[in-house]
């Protein structure tokens, strides 16, 4: 017992506890938005658009002496997309949708291939944004997560009613009278944004598992909106700290094993239900 409050009191595994927290968050909020909106696949485009702007601020500071944060050019990058898919989206298509995603997701992973081909001695700056960790956040890490999130809270509360409508009804929104096309872009600039935050935890290749299964899980499980956001909020914390304990453990990665909880549970939910 001592051990583990020794374990628990340092101070990386306190942000680690702390951005587990924060990503739960975001995974409630944009993941159950992502689901309504039914553009699942938009996680990843974004995820590895992300990961081809973080490669390209790498190749600028190296060879170009332009100083950039590899985060700010994977945001930089993974918002482009967003609007790229909601100016695809803005008459409410949703093939359009997932078109211009699959097409944006192919050019982002071929720019990012050749950007980290580059960069070949300094490709582990890259690996750390595919892969994440969640015991390597820095404090740094953890003021960009905090202030990420806060813009994420703020946004939703003052236009959750409108963005859960354009994301049933796209159309109807339109008709209505709401600012459907600014919002949706709102909408999606903000599911980057969590997205990105999700990258040092979790890494481009989980983030679709922790943002997108806790939030699939809930919808169909919870029988009000509202109560979607709170369960899966409860189901990715749950899976979060679940990682975080198997790697005290066993040496594993904590973002692995939360992500292989997350799915689990979807599928036994999916199962049960059935």
């Amino acid at each position: 017992m001592a051990d583990l409050l020794t374990i628990l009191g340092t101070p990386f595994v306190l942000r680690a506890i702390i951005a587990v927290l924060l990503i739960s968050v975001n995974a409630a909020i944009a993941g159950t938005l992502t689901v309504f909106r039914r553009a699942e696949f938009l996680v990843a485009g974004v995820s590895h658009a992300a990961l081809a702007g973080a490669a390209l601020a790498i190749v600028l500071t190296i060879h170009a002496d332009i100083v950039i944060d590899p985060l700010l050019g994977a945001l930089g990058f993974a918002l482009l997309l967003a609007f790229i898919a909601g100016f695809a989206s803005r008459k409410g298509d949703s093939t359009d949708l997932n078109t211009s995603i699959g097409i944006g997701f192919a050019m982002s992973m071929s720019l990012a291939v050749v950007f980290i081909s580059l960069i070949r001695e300094y490709a582990s700056r890259v690996w750390g944004i595919l892969f994440g960790d969640l015991l390597l956040i820095t404090e740094r890490d953890l003021v960009l997560l905090l202030v990420a999130t806060s813009l994420v809270v703020v946004c939703t509360l003052l236009f959750h009613r409108e963005f859960v409508f354009i994301s049933f009804d796209m159309e109807g929104a339109i008709a209505y009278g709401v600012r459907a096309r600014a919002l949706n872009y709102l909408m999606l600039g903000l599911i980057a944004v969590s997205i990105v935050v999700l990258l040092k935890g979790v890494g481009a290749i989980l983030v679709f598992a922790m943002l997108v299964s806790p939030a699939a899980t809930a919808n169909r499980l919870a029988r009000s909106v509202p109560r979607v956001f709170g369960l899966a909020f409860l189901l990715a914390l749950f899976s979060g700290y679940c990682g975080l304990v198997s790697s005290f453990l066993v040496a594993v990665s904590p973002g692995a094993i939360a992500s292989l909880i997350a799915t689990a549970l979807y599928f036994i939910v999916l199962t049960v239900r059935r």
